[in-house]
C-alpha cells in the first residue's frame, strides 16, 4: 500500500525489544534458585517481576518512539 503525500513512514525495527523478555523467561534455568533474595523474597519471584516491569518500559518507549 501506498502512503499519502506528505506522511511517512516510521520504522519498526525496535519491535524485535519485545524478544528479550520472551526469551527472558523462556530461559528458566537462567533464574531457577532461590538466592540472591531481595526483601525476603527470593530470586525466582523477584526475577519474574523485574521483567514485567522492565516489558511495560519497553512497551512505553516503543510506542513513544512509534507514536
Amino acid at each position: 500500500m501506498a502512503n499519502p503525500p506528505g506522511q511517512q513512514t516510521k520504522p519498526h525495527w525496535l519491535r524485535v525489544l519485545f524478544v528479550l523478555p520472551f526469551i527472558a523467561m523462556l530461559w528458566v534455568s537462567s533464574y531457577n534458585r532461590l538466592t540472591p533474595e531481595l526483601f525476603g523474597f527470593p530470586f525466582f519471584f523477584w526475577y519474574q517481576l523485574l521483567w514485567v516491569i522492565v516489558s511495560a518500559a519497553l512497551a512505553g518507549i516503543i510506542y513513544k518512539v512509534e507514536h
